[in-house]
Formats: C-alpha cells, sequence, structure tokens
C-alpha cells in the first residue's frame, strides 16, 4: 500500500501545481482560447467552482477560492494518504 499512498501523493501534488499555474495565469494577459490554457481552467474549474460559492464576491479583485481549495486538498490529502497507510 505503500505505492498507492505514493500514486496518491503524487496526484495531489500534481493537481497543487495545476492550481499554481492557473493562478500565475491570472495575473498576466493570455489568451484562453489556447488549448493549453483551456485544458488547464476546465481541469480546475470544477475544483474552484464549489469554493466560488462559499465565498461571497467582495469589492476587491482577489480570489480567495484557491486559498481555500489549498487547505481542503491537504486534509483530504491527509486523510487518503492515512487510510492507504493503515492497510
Amino acid at each position: 500500500m505503500v505505492q498507492a499512498a505514493y500514486i496518491a501523493d503524487m496526484f495531489f501534488k500534481i493537481v497543487n501545481g495545476l492550481l499554481i499555474l492557473r493562478i500565475i495565469l491570472s495575473w498576466i494577459p493570455h489568451n484562453p482560447d489556447q488549448p493549453i490554457i483551456r485544458l488547464l481552467y476546465e481541469g480546475t474549474e470544477p475544483l474552484l467552482a464549489p469554493f466560488r460559492r462559499l465565498i461571497p464576491r467582495s469589492s476587491l479583485p482577489i480570489d480567495l477560492s484557491p486559498m481555500l481549495a489549498f487547505f481542503v486538498l491537504s486534509i483530504v490529502r491527509q486523510a487518503v494518504i492515512n487510510a492507504l497507510l493503515r492497510f
């Protein structure tokens, strides 16, 4: 089960990396119709959308949903890895 825990850990690291790329892209001008960028948006939006509904919009131009997503992902990651290592 150590290998399964390693694979799960890699999955969560990849998801975190994709979220970081999405955050960086929000700071720079880009074409959202490019295939790679569209794939990034389509892959991360299902994760961020529920948190955007939870966090009310403020007058600040800052999207706090990735921070909440990172927090929840870290809790889920720890729970999954601990569960896999118990077997």
